[in-house]
């Protein structure tokens, strides 16, 4: 390949999302990657959904997104929003701000039947420190992967401790699925925090097809990812 060949770095995000841990009877811990669909279960509907209300909570500050399975229209992302057959809300398209705790309650004749059921919804974010399209072999780049959570609404503490108690962990891995460490004398891994992981290097033309994996894992078990492809140009 040329000297002069461009590169142009593509995010290719791979999804793998899945339900784990329980903070009560009912709650859900969903991991997602932004930019993907996800699905929000009710585990506490009734038979039919005109009786679910579903609440965003964020720092202690509530939005109602459902009332009386009739969705909201005077909220910011109402577009991105809809009640699924069996109660549960779905969410398009999500970005990094829609993380928090997402609660599903069900009313009838006015009086709430029943306890709240929660889900906490972690998104996995990965930015470039390149706003450009295409940046050329011999360029250095810069990708920061952050898990966005809101465990002081559940457990009281920040997400470092958070992850530390829970045994959740980020890192990268090549497109073999090695781990990548601060050992490695191509790469500078860096972890500003333990809900973040940066991975630098620089570009060589033979990165054409080359990919890089964020990963979180709880107990050793893929949670969700994202994936960089680089692609040329």
């Amino acid at each position: 390949m040329a000297d002069k060949c461009h590169l142009c770095l593509l995010g290719l995000i791979i999804l793998s999302s899945l339900l784990t841990g329980t903070s009560g009877v009912d709650d859900a811990h969903v991991f997602i990657s932004s930019s993907k669909n996800v699905r929000l279960p009710c585990n506490n509907h009734l038979h039919v959904c005109k009786s679910t209300t579903w609440i965003y909570d964020r720092h202690s500050s509530s939005v109602e997104l459902i009332n009386l399975g009739i969705k909201k229209k005077d909220i910011e992302r109402h577009e991105r929003l809809s009640l699924g057959s069996d109660c549960s809300l779905n969410i398009t398209n999500v970005t990094k701000e829609d993380y928090g705790s997402y609660i599903c309650r069900q009313y009838v004749n006015g009086q709430q039947q029943g306890t709240d059921a929660r889900v906490f919804l972690h998104v996995l974010h990965v930015s470039s420190s390149s706003s450009q399209t295409e940046i050329s072999a011999g360029s250095s780049v810069t990708l920061s992967c952050q898990l966005y959570s809101d465990s002081e609404s559940y457990d009281g503490v920040s997400c470092d401790d958070w992850i530390r108690s829970e045994g959740i962990q980020l890192f990268w891995v090549n497109q073999a699925g090695v781990k990548l460490t601060i050992s490695d004398s191509r790469y500078q891994i860096s972890a500003p925090g333990l809900c973040i992981i940066t991975l630098t290097t620089t570009l060589l033309n033979e990165d054409d097809n080359r990919e890089w994996r964020c990963e979180v894992t709880h107990r050793n078990q893929v949670k969700t990812s994202v994936t960089y492809t680089v692609k040329s140009s």
